[in-house]
């Protein structure tokens, strides 16, 4: 699952639990939407990681 639906899936869960009064509902709720955050940080890290070594074999390349 990617990090913007994990997120979205949270705050589905802790609207669910606001609206049934059901704490532990809300707290996965908020685990969940914390994990897509997570998700979409290290895909992000991944992204420019990858951008980077690109980068220095198209400058051994010569491109």
């Amino acid at each position: 699952m990617s990090g913007t639906s994990d997120k979205a899936k949270g705050r589905v869960k802790q609207a669910a639990g606001d609206l049934g009064d059901d704490d532990d509902l809300k707290r996965e709720g908020k685990t969940d939407e914390t994990a897509g955050k997570a998700k979409e940080k290290i895909d992000s890290a991944k992204d420019k990681a990858s951008d980077a070594v690109d980068s220095v074999k198209d400058k051994f390349k010569g491109d």
